[in-house]
């Protein structure tokens, strides 16, 4: 059930009547109609602008457009009344049993409720992470893992076909340096003095793997020359480190569908493929490249590369895909992987990059409009820094890592769940701050705790309920008399509970799962502010004592509320808390 799906279609079949009845012209677009929460509460349930965008398209005043449709909509069993405000805004109050209908649906299908399908099995690929496999991940990959997954699983909630995959950047010399560091910490392993001064990795999480090279291959590579072991080292190392990613994406509830390595383009002709498609579309050509914008380097000279018109495409210059020399770019590999995904049949690409990444979302988009001939759309989302702190103060913690935080030192010390949910408390494009005494903190400061609390909270009643021998299976509490829930608050809840599918569709229409937290954390204040109310006035406690009837129907309005909870902290990775400890 989508009760703002189906107000809006009662507004929209108000509006074809009064086309039929020659109150408002035929041909008009009803697209930017809405129907959404009224900003201020007080002035009903929901609000819809269709006289006011109507209005200069039908050539009519958007009061007397809204005189009319609210008397259509009157009519409806489901509106109990609608005022006009202003210019022509039409502010709609519902029916009590409106709500009652809302906590039936809820009850009737928990697993399914905000399931909006809009998706319709839409093929959406979803990249994330996608660090290079040169050591742990750190904070910063954290937030991006974290927003990834849990816009992967937003958009699957919604309807959509998702896969989810990394990118493992196991082609260019970043890996070789890996390999380097490794074969020092092996030579260590042997009892030899090494330096990490060269600008290899010092981070201790190498020496194991040094270790592990030692038992594998014994003295083999002892005082043998870089072309001899490179190579395999580098292919043993990168092993290493991915399993390493791999536990720490883990240890965060991060699963992948698909790992995509870059080394597999290199040498299977699937670049060549690439750029040959755009030879095909007449958009490679030879070209030079002009100077760079201000100060230009001393070692800059004008050459001739191969060059993708990504102008044609809304990039700002053309990018070049193959040097002078012959050797790829680091965009060509790029292209052929994302050829790949739209050679996959994905219909949507979704790439999540760091704020670092920003100079590279108009020619990646340029590529795969080019590549797919516009069918293929690529959302890039960019995750912008995480800033630590403890004491007031900025945080760092890990010495194994060598210079950053570590993914698995967030998790370590708040948890797997807070670290999710505080992840997705900003907006992705948004800088956020990490303070780890106030993820700690057990006060409505604290956003995970709260809404946490609440679910602990309805939980406890729940087990208090089944103690006072009163059924609370989901098919008894629908069969309770919902209409006796009237106080304000109860109602308030229950409105709430009804924008969680309209939610759902805006979230997953605009990529942004962040909106999820939003919401739950606005839900458990509702929640809250419904308990403490009890506290005052007994008669709206959810146990009242020899009133089972009652009692049923106010659980009812609880257990739907734990129902979104869990659903929505299912999007976000995270377990709803049975009881706090």
């Amino acid at each position: 059930m989508n009760l703002f799906a189906e107000i809006r279609s009662l507004v929209l079949d108000s509006l074809h009547r009064m086309q039929a009845q020659g109150d408002l012209s035929d041909g008009l677009n009803f697209d930017a109609v809405t129907v959404e929460p009224p900003r201020d509460a007080a002035h009903g349930d929901m609000a819809t602008n269709a006289a006011m965008v109507l209005a200069k398209p039908s050539q009519n005043e958007p009061r007397d457009i809204a005189e009319k449709l609210m008397t259509l909509l009157t009519a409806d069993k489901r509106v109990e009344s609608v005022d006009v405000a202003g210019p022509g805004f039409l502010n709609l109050r519902l029916a009590p049993t409106v709500w009652s209908d809302v906590l039936g649906a809820i009850l009737s299908d928990p697993k399914g409720y905000g399931r909006v399908g809009t998706g319709a099995g839409i093929k959406v690929n979803v990249e994330y992470v996608s660090a290079n496999p040169t050591g742990p991940l750190h904070v910063g990959h954290t937030r991006g893992a974290v927003f990834g997954d849990a816009l992967a699983s937003l958009l699957d909630f919604a309807g959509f076909d998702v896969t989810r995959e990394y990118y493992v950047n196991d082609g260019g010399t970043q890996v070789d340096v890996l390999a380097r560091s490794v074969y020092l910490r092996y030579l260590e392993a042997h009892g030899e003095d090494v330096s990490f001064d060269d600008g290899t990795y010092p981070g201790d999480y190498l020496i194991e793997v040094g270790q592990a090279l030692k038992a594998k291959v014994s003295n083999a590579y002892v005082n043998q020359s870089e072309q001899v072991w490179l190579a395999e080292v580098r292919e043993f190392s990168t092993q290493a480190m991915m399993k390493l990613i791999r536990a720490d994406l883990l240890s965060l509830g991060v699963k992948m569908d698909v790992f995509y390595s870059e080394k597999s383009l290199y040498g299977t002709g699937r670049i060549e493929a690439a750029i040959d498609d755009l030879k095909a579309k007449n958009l490679i050509y030879q070209g030079v490249l002009e100077p760079p914008k201000g100060k230009k380097p001393d070692d800059w000279e004008p050459r001739q590369q191969t060059l993708f018109k990504s102008t044609d495409y809304g990039d700002d210059v053309d990018r070049p895909v193959q040097k002078s020399d012959g050797s790829w770019t680091y965009f060509a590999p790029d292209i052929a992987y994302h050829y790949d995904k739209v050679t996959r049949g994905f219909d949507q690409l979704i790439d999540v990059f760091g704020a670092d990444h920003g100079g590279y979302v108009k020619r990646m988009k340029a590529a795969v409009s080019a590549l797919s001939d516009g069918k293929t759309t690529l959302d890039v989302k960019l995750t912008q820094l995480v800033r630590l702190y403890k004491n007031g103060e900025p945080f760092k913690m890990s010495k194994r890592a060598g210079t950053f935080v570590t993914l698995r030192d967030l998790v370590e010390q708040v948890g797997a769940d807070a670290t999710r949910f505080v992840m997705l408390t900003r907006k992705n494009d948004a800088q956020l701050d990490f303070d780890f005494d106030k993820v700690m903190e057990q006060t409505k400061e604290n956003p995970v705790f709260y809404v946490q609390y609440a679910h602990a909270r309805i939980s406890s009643v729940m087990r208090k309920a089944v103690a006072a021998g009163i059924p609370i299976d989901d098919v008894s509490l629908t069969d309770s008399d919902l209409t006796s829930l009237q106080d304000t608050g109860e109602l308030t809840l229950a409105a709430k509970l009804a924008e969680f599918p309209r939610l759902i569709e805006i979230a997953a229409r605009s990529n942004e799962p962040h909106r999820i937290a939003f919401y739950l954390y606005e839900l458990a204040s509702d929640f809250h502010a419904l308990w403490n109310k009890g506290n005052d006035t007994p008669s709206l406690r959810f146990l009242q004592e020899g009133n089972h009837a009652t009692s049923q129907a106010k659980i009812a309005l609880i257990r739907a509320a734990a129902v979104v909870i869990s659903n929505g902290l299912g999007i976000l990775g995270v377990k709803p808390a049975q009881e706090m400890r």
